[in-house]
Formats: C-alpha cells, structure tokens, sequence
C-alpha cells in the first residue's frame, strides 16, 4: 500500500497527544511514531499546556472528555497564548455528535477524529494538517522576508528622498548668501536648544529624544523655499517693493508645499511633520507681526520657535561677524517680540555650547 503522507512534512515532527486513557495514547502513539514522527505524551490539560508551551509540537491531537480540564478548555487556553495559539488542534472523540464538532471547530480546533481509531484515518487526518502548518510557516517566513526587502527599500527611498531635499536646501542657502557650514551649525546648535528646554519644566512634556533627533535633521529645511526665489533678489538686502517683499516672504509656503507633496506613509512622517513646520511658520514672531499668517505666542510650533531663534543667531555670528555676546544683546531686544522669552533665556543660558 503506498504512503498516504509526505515524509517531508512528517519527519521528526512533534505531535503531542492529550488523552486520560492509556490505552488511547498509546494506540496513537504508535501510529504515530510509524509516520516518522515523534509522539509527546499529556495525560491531562494541564500536562498538555506545559508541555504545549515548551516543546512547541507541530500538531496537537487532544481528546473532548477528560477530567478537570476538557478538550474544549485546553484548546480555550491554547489559543489564547501567544506561544501556542498557531499550533493546530484535532479532537478526538468516542463521539461524533454534530454539536461537538461544531464547537470544537469554533473554538478554533482543524479537524475532528472518532474511535476507535482507523490507522488510515488518523494518518491520513494528521498528514493533512502537518502539511497545511509547514505550507502556512514557509508563507509566513516567505512574508516575513517579502516585509524585509520592502521595508529596506523603503528606507533607501526615504534615504535618497531626504538627500534629495538637502541637496535642495544647500542650493537655496548658497542662492541666500549664507557662509559653508552655515546649516550643520544651525543643526547643531538647535539639537543643543531643544536638548537644553527638553530639561525645562515648560517644555519637558513637548520634546522627546525622538523630537530632538527629528528637529536636528529638519532645521536645515528650514529656507528650502528660497530654491523658487529669484536670487538677485535674496541676495540683496534693502530697497523691496512690496511685490518683492511679498516674493521673499512666500518662501515658506513654497517650502512648506515642496515638503507636503512628499508627506507619504514611513517611518519619516515625523522627520516631514517638523520640516513642514518649520519650513511654514519660522518667520512667524511671538507678538504675531510675522508672516506668513501673522500667528502668534504659542499658536507657532515649537519647532518653528526652535529654528527661528537659532537661524538668527547663527547668521549673526556668522556672516554677520558678532561675537556670541553681542548677539545675544541684540537678540535680547526681539526677546516677547520675534521670540517667546522661556526659550531665549534657555538659549542665554546655554550659549557657550553654541558652535
């Protein structure tokens, strides 16, 4: 008679048989160490559960009627533990009343088995289900892989995504007339502002350590905008029209809208989010006299906040030649006007860790 099951999928698979009677375990035992299989053996539930839950068998075979913890209650606590909930069960059962079966099969057993048992059958029952669980793993290993690959090629898109931005905005601050090395020290030393609040009281609740690693990739974003702005006209510095005043200013919409239209689904949503805000509100001032939509006090994201304290402070002591002192002092006079005064003091305190 040929083989009715692939040895693949039977081959030093464990099986683990639940039945209080001895002389039923030891029936199937041997039918199913026949099929190359290594047989556990519970006499109880919760014998079952323990040993369920350590040796991980591939398939369960597991009897209705049994003292203390039946067949229904094992498989209740089977599915619910996240260690064995994926283990297939089959009952078995002198019985074959359809209410049985149908309640096994909603509790989430596979299949059903009556006595006395067939060797055929069972072997036939068991093959079964050790080929759907070897086919379901390979899937789910498949998938696992699949999520992998996509996953890091997502990431190399985000990557290049982002590159792509900051290539962006070091043409806009060349097109600006900011020095070289103008946005690594305004990166740097907003990470140093927000780490500074993030101890504040005021702020603590605001800035995470994820927020200070976001706002020090953001910041530089933060005049991506001057890409679309004539540069004639940000080089210079006096004698607008309105009409140019109005052109300058729209940077930070055409900013904002650059980065919007690459808002997607990732794992950059939030390194986006703060861009986003800054690139939108960091010309707006805490009295409400900045643009682009006149917000004001804590109406302005703290990103923005961050970002528009520390640009000005990094074009005064750069091309502008202050030194950290006299910065500051000109800076104190904006303080309640341009900046919220909480974050100003925080960056006096901590000015000597400026670059």
């Amino acid at each position: 008679m040929s083989m009715i099951y692939d040895e693949k999928d039977t081959a030093a698979a464990k099986i683990l048989i639940v039945d209080d009677v001895e002389i039923n375990r030891m029936v199937l035992e041997e039918i199913i160490r026949n099929m190359g299989c290594e047989p556990l053996l519970a006499e109880n539930g919760q014998q079952a559960l323990k040993i369920a839950s350590c040796s991980r068998p591939k398939l369960i075979l597991s009897d209705i009627s049994m003292p203390g913890m039946d067949g229904f209650e094992l498989c209740k606590s089977l599915k619910a533990n996240k260690k064995t909930k994926e283990i297939p069960i089959i009952f078995i059962s002198a019985f074959d009343e359809a209410e049985d079966i149908v309640k096994g099969l909603k509790l989430g057993g596979e299949d059903y088995i009556t006595k006395p048992f067939i060797t055929e059958v069972v072997q036939a029952r068991v093959a079964v289900h050790l080929h759907l669980y070897t086919v379901k793993n390979e899937l789910m290993e498949t998938n696992r892989k699949l999520q992998i690959s996509v996953d890091a090629q997502l990431r190399q898109m985000e990557e290049e995504k982002k590159n792509i931005l900051y290539a962006l905005a070091n043409i806009a601050a060349k097109n600006s007339g900011f020095e070289q090395g103008h946005m690594q020290r305004l990166r740097r030393n907003c990470r140093l502002l927000a780490q500074g609040m993030q101890l504040s009281p005021k702020f603590e609740d605001q800035i995470s350590d994820d927020y200070i690693d976001a706002i020090e990739l953001a910041a530089c974003l933060c005049d991506i905008g001057n890409i679309g702005i004539p540069k004639e006209l940000l080089r210079r510095e006096t004698d607008f029209t309105q009409e140019e005043t109005e052109i300058i200013h729209s940077h930070t919409e055409l900013g904002a809208q650059l980065l919007t239209d690459l808002h997607v689904n990732s794992d950059y949503n939030d390194f986006l989010t703060i861009s986003i805000e800054i690139s939108h509100y960091h010309h707006e001032n805490w009295d409400g006299s900045g643009y682009p939509q006149g917000l004001k006090e804590n109406q302005i994201p703290v990103s923005a906040q961050i970002v528009s304290i520390m640009e000005t402070y990094c074009i005064l002591t750069g091309e502008k030649k202050h030194s950290r002192e006299e910065a500051l002092e000109i800076m104190a006079k904006e303080e309640g006007i341009r900046f919220n005064p909480d974050i100003y003091q925080i960056c006096r305190r901590i000015s000597r860790q400026f670059c």
